[in-house]
């Protein structure tokens, strides 16, 4: 990060940041871990001790003050108080991690004593289905800000704040590279609401309000950008082996293409697409969170970035 961007930040390094953890204990079990991780994410118990049980730390304390400020506000105006779910954004790159430490994150603050109840919703159900994307002209921007329904993520958003109950919101599914038009997540009346995407921290648009405006807290996963591609490819080639031999899936024209093939697919795929995305809309973002999490080039996370105001 340049030195302008840096100065919003306090740096602390994963012991210096470890040593935030406090009392806070681990909750999660090798078999937990191994059950969130993704392919070709080496999380262990010492990545949750140093990292993630602080940020859990963090985050408590945040809620808390949060739902006390809540009924101090109910109390001055003199009525009850609304449920409303704590929001947390998590923005990253494509191949950064992002599933996974939301994954891991949300088990985290769902086992704490005060048995939180917590969703995780990521942007990808509210991507344009592929005839839309299509009619428009935008499959290969897919996951660009214009590919995304924009309008109903906001209101969903916004019902969310206003806890409005139950929520549907459609379902994206990795295989067939589609939203499912007969599916639907329900999110039901959080505590702790996780909202995972590319470019959540977007400030600008159209409409009068922007997705961040609904945010509490927000996180972005940082990475240097040669490490992100390499991830990226790795990641390509490993579903090769696996998730493209289903005849559902979306790459599965990809499945008998020869290893160096397959690379420079998955290489072309992220210089022409994903590189441009992130350069353009995701990175620019980074500044925008209360804590960036850089990630060194074996996955594991070595400097919290934790905003000062």
């Amino acid at each position: 990060m340049p030195p302008d961007e840096l100065s919003a930040y306090t740096t602390y390094g994963r012991s210096d940041w470890a040593a935030l953890r406090s009392n806070t204990s681990p909750t999660l079990s090798d078999a937990d871990l191994s059950a969130l991780r993704g392919l070709h994410e080496p999380i262990d118990a010492d990545e949750v001790a140093d990292v993630y049980l602080p940020l859990t730390r963090l985050l408590n304390l945040h809620f808390g003050a949060a739902r006390n400020l809540m009924q101090v506000k109910a109390e001055f105006l003199g009525r009850q108080a609304r449920p409303s779910p704590y929001i947390i954004a998590l923005a990253g790159s494509v191949g950064v991690g992002k599933s996974t430490f939301a994954r891991v994150l949300c088990a985290l603050l769902a086992s704490s004593p005060d048995h939180l109840r917590v969703e995780l919703v990521t942007t990808d159900g509210f991507l344009h289905s592929n005839s839309v994307l299509e009619e428009r002209g935008l499959m290969r921007r897919k996951g660009f800000p214009d590919s995304y329904d924009l309008p109903r993520m906001l209101r969903f958003l916004a019902a969310a704040r206003a806890g409005n109950g139950d929520l549907e919101l459609p379902v994206y599914s990795h295989l067939i590279g589609d939203i499912v038009a007969s599916e639907r997540q329900i999110v039901r009346q959080p505590d702790i609401l996780m909202f995972e995407g590319l470019n959540v921290l977007q400030a600008r648009g159209t409409e009068p309000a922007v997705v961040s405006d609904f945010f509490d807290f927000s996180i972005y996963l940082d990475a240097d950008e040669a490490d992100i591609q390499s991830w990226y490819v790795e990641r390509f080639l490993g579903l090769q082996r696996t998730a493209f031999r289903n005849p559902a899936s979306y790459f599965h024209h990809y499945k008998d293409l020869p290893s160096q093939d397959a690379r420079e697919v998955a290489d072309r795929l992220w210089r022409e697409h994903h590189r441009a995305n992130l350069r353009q809309n995701i990175q620019p973002t980074r500044t925008r969170a209360d804590v960036v999490l850089r990630k060194r080039s074996d996955h594991s996370i070595g400097e919290v970035w934790l905003r000062d105001t």
